[in-house]
């Protein structure tokens, strides 16, 4: 499942979803890496 989060205030990053994290954080798998963020609410 594709997911998009925000890195600080201005860079979002869209991957396959990994993990929730207990603070209300998502990570997200973008080829080789993972990123940690804030989810992107839906609209």
């Amino acid at each position: 499942m594709l997911r998009t989060i925000t890195i600080g205030t201005t860079v979002s990053v869209q991957g396959i979803f990994v993990r929730d994290l207990p603070d209300g954080r998502v990570s997200v798998k973008v080829d080789n890496d993972i990123y940690t963020g804030r989810p992107i609410d839906k609209c």
